[in-house]
């Protein structure tokens, strides 16, 4: 209603879960919506509180653009500040202010707050547009899993989630996106019961590509989504939007998993990004 941003302080360990839920739950955004944290406490003098808070304030009301996105420090000294796609940020550190990264995208923008400054670096998917009306479509499905792959994991696990009325699950797979081959026939049993699961990597740059291996192929019949270069979060939280305010139809739940919607796919990761 005529603002022009919005500021979300927010806590940095569950910062891009809420930053790509907005990214997919309000769609024609007319105004940047802009996450912000601290990783120092506000009572320590190496607090990074003030410095973000204020770049996250000069972002949201000029910034040329009106995607979801994180802005925090871009080193541990206090030079500026990055703007991180939402759905492409990760947090990559426990306690350094500059713990947020742009995975697989390179960062939109370059802030100095002192200058009051704002420099393009990136992409801009989404302009801001006064005149644009946002939809909101906000439901998401709590009855979805995020599973890590790793060595001795047992198909139970996803039997379990099958048992239990899930309606999706994401498998944080190994490499370009594989998990032991005794976990497959449960897998197939979850597809078969209609329920979607989507593949992403452990890996935090490049993208699964289920063609190279047996294992992968076989979870391709299997009826497994390759979830491209997304981060294991994100399609978390996509999959629980699709479900939630799209669609429950497996066919359709593909479709839009593989759809580009707020940048969380790309498809390719070039080294000047």
């Amino acid at each position: 209603s005529g603002v022009s941003g919005v500021v979300v302080a927010h806590g940095t360990d569950t910062m891009t879960y809420t930053a790509s839920a907005l990214a997919f739950a309000i769609q024609d955004k007319p105004v940047p919506v802009v996450f912000v944290g601290s990783q120092r406490s506000s009572d320590r003098p190496s607090t990074d509180a003030v410095f973000n808070l204020i770049s996250a304030f000069l972002v949201a009301s000029k910034a040329p653009f009106a995607e979801s996105v994180i802005t925090m420090h871009a080193t541990p000294s206090d030079p500026y500040t990055l703007v991180h796609r939402g759905v492409k940020a990760r947090k990559m550190h426990t306690s350094r202010r500059d713990a947020f990264q742009s995975i697989n995208d390179k960062p939109i923008a370059l802030v100095d707050p002192l200058k009051r400054e704002i420099r393009v670096i990136g992409r801009i998917l989404e302009y801001r547009d006064s005149s644009k009306t946002p939809v909101l479509r906000n439901k998401f499905d709590d009855r979805v899993a995020l599973v890590k792959a790793y060595p001795g994991v047992q198909e139970e696990i996803i039997d379990f989630l099958v048992d239990k009325g899930f309606h999706g699950i994401v498998i944080e797979g190994t490499g370009l996106g594989h998990i032991a081959n005794r976990v497959i026939n449960s897998i197939k049993r979850a597809v078969e019961s209609g329920i979607p699961v989507v593949m992403t990597s452990q890996c935090l740059f490049g993208r699964v590509n289920m063609n190279v291996y047996s294992t992968g192929r076989r979870l391709l019949e299997a009826g497994v989504i390759p979830g491209g270069d997304m981060l294991p979060e994100v399609a978390y939280v996509k999959l629980s939007w699709i479900l939630g305010s799209i669609t429950r139809d497996a066919s359709e739940v593909k479709e839009w998993i593989t759809r580009n919607i707020a940048g969380e796919l790309n498809e390719r990761r070039s080294l000047d990004l």
